[in-house]
């Protein structure tokens, strides 16, 4: 089984989200900005989870 999971393209799908929403009127600045350190923290979670966990064979 393959895992392609992308936390760049995850992080910038969820910032093109959040600019559509305020541009839509859903979310003011301030929401946008707390939104997007959120996306920000959990994506440097991510990365952190991700660090070293593929390693290959010693020969």
């Amino acid at each position: 089984m393959t895992y392609n999971f992308d936390p760049e393209a995850w992080a910038e799908r969820q910032r093109v989200l959040l600019r559509r929403r305020q541009a839509e009127g859903e979310l003011d600045e301030a929401a946008v900005q707390a939104a997007l350190a959120e996306v920000e923290r959990r994506l440097e979670e991510m990365w952190a989870r991700l660090e070293g966990s593929y390693r290959l064979p010693q020969t």
